[in-house]
């Protein structure tokens, strides 16, 4: 119980970069002003949380205000993508302080690839010049299926030799942190929630579009994984809107030429950039390609929007930022006008503000999430 109720004192002086006052932290968790003293008395001795000025009330002294040491605590994401593997180290307010990337390999040498993964973890840890004991572990996003609990990718489709890997053990052993797996949609949200657009929203859902796409879901504060961790997978709309069927359709109807034929899943980046350079141009054929997804997406995030009832949809994700203007022409419109989303509230359609490395930075979140939020599940018994 205490480490639960550090857990929300944490959590709610996060959530207000302006910094919190004990008093107010007391009205906001619900705790006593004892409570609330001796956590943030201990916080503030472990250097995790500090004073950080005062705050006048109108009457009486003014109120201390405290605040989170980003510095105190590191996490390191690796996300897994078909056609990149993106590494990141971010502190204790997510905000990235390192990074790296290559392409992915090909040719299914898993191991090869993991032991690679694990030098650039190693190297980024080595170059940042953070105490290793400060690094709390290491998170892994990696695109469905994967079985959550243990630890493994499941036949990822664009990741062809990949099979049923144990892909959280291995990089574990091979970086010697404490490792998590979560779906790369799933870590975005985790993302979005901890450090991104949606801070402020309970009720979420995140729409990624890069080499596949899927969707990350949060209701009531908690994130949806389902039972076997692949809670977002969208079936075939997932397949309507990655980048290979794009760049394969406008290949198809002669937009662009054979030469960007996709043969890998890094090569379809090349023709989706020349598909938005044609669109801007104004080519209509480049344009009907990039509307027909539009309404493929918008179509999607309305009905799920509908079925979980959020209010903030967030996108993001290397192809979505490509396209996002154009996207969001069609998207938002559909959204504004549907008659399930708006009924009793107002629906915010963002677009993320992590970049393109979101599942990176959702990877390391995913460690942040777990070591300082406030978990209702490790309360329960047996």
């Amino acid at each position: 119980m205490g480490d639960f109720n550090e857990s929300v004192i944490l959590d709610a002086i996060r959530r207000h970069p302006a910094g919190l006052s004990r008093v107010e932290l007391a009205n906001a968790t619900g705790l006593s002003a004892q409570t609330v003293s001796n956590i943030t008395r201990r916080l503030i001795d472990q250097g995790v949380a500090r004073e950080s000025g005062k705050q006048n009330t109108g009457s009486g002294k003014p109120r201390t205000l405290l605040e989170i040491v980003p510095t105190c605590r590191y996490a390191v994401g690796v996300h897994l993508d078909p056609a990149v593997i993106t590494c990141v180290m971010v502190d204790l307010l997510g905000t990235v302080v390192g990074h790296r990337s290559r392409r992915t390999p090909s040719g299914g040498d898993t191991d090869g690839t993991v032991a690679d993964m694990a030098a650039s973890v190693r190297s980024l840890v080595a170059e940042s010049g953070v105490d290793a004991e400060r690094v709390l572990g290491l998170g892994i996003a990696a695109p469905g299926p994967i079985d959550a609990s243990a630890g493994w990718v499941v036949d990822p489709p664009e990741l062809p030799g990949w099979g049923r890997y144990p892909l959280r053990e291995r990089l574990s052993e091979a970086t010697g942190l404490p490792a998590l797996l979560d779906k790369d949609v799933t870590a975005s949200v985790v993302a979005e929630c901890w450090a991104g657009a949606a801070t402020e929203s309970r009720n979420l859902l995140f729409f990624y579009l890069g080499t596949g796409s899927g969707m990350g879901l949060v209701v009531d504060d908690t994130v949806l994984r389902g039972v076997s961790g692949n809670a977002g997978e969208v079936g075939g709309l997932g397949a309507a809107c990655s980048t290979r069927t794009l760049v394969d359709e406008a290949v198809a109807l002669g937009v662009l030429g054979g030469e960007y034929t996709v043969l890998d899943p890094a090569d379809a980046q090349r023709g989706l950039e020349r598909l938005a350079l044609l669109a801007a141009e104004g080519d209509a054929q480049a344009d009907g390609i990039i509307e027909r997804l539009a309404i493929r997406i918008g179509r999607g995030v309305c009905a799920a929007g509908t079925l979980l009832d959020v209010d903030t949809i967030v996108f993001g994700g290397p192809t979505w930022l490509m396209l996002a203007p154009r996207l969001l022409a069609t998207i938002e419109p559909m959204v504004a006008r549907s008659p399930f989303v708006r009924a009793t509230h107002p629906t915010a359609v963002l677009s993320t503000t992590l970049g393109e490395n979101v599942a990176a930075v959702g990877a390391a979140s995913l460690v942040l999430d777990q070591a300082l939020s406030a978990q209702p599940r490790s309360l329960l018994l047996g």
